[in-house]
């Protein structure tokens, strides 16, 4: 997976993330992690999919601060 990829597929966000791809597809159905459909297949566009994941560590933390 190179860094300049604009989008990831969902097994490359799997792979990033390292959780399986059944996880990826249902947080993107739930709208929990954000991508789109093309046709059957999901895509995340990389700088998205590392700006929730900054988004969900400040969660964390500030939760963890209480």
């Amino acid at each position: 997976m190179a860094d300049t990829d604009e989008f990831w597929t969902a097994e490359e966000v799997s792979n990033y993330l390292r959780i399986p791809q059944s996880t990826i597809y249902k947080l993107a159905q739930d709208k929990v992690l954000p991508g789109f459909k093309v046709g059957k297949h999901w895509r995340f566009r990389r700088e998205t999919v590392l700006e929730w994941i900054k988004k969900r560590e400040a969660q964390g933390e500030s939760q963890g601060d209480k």
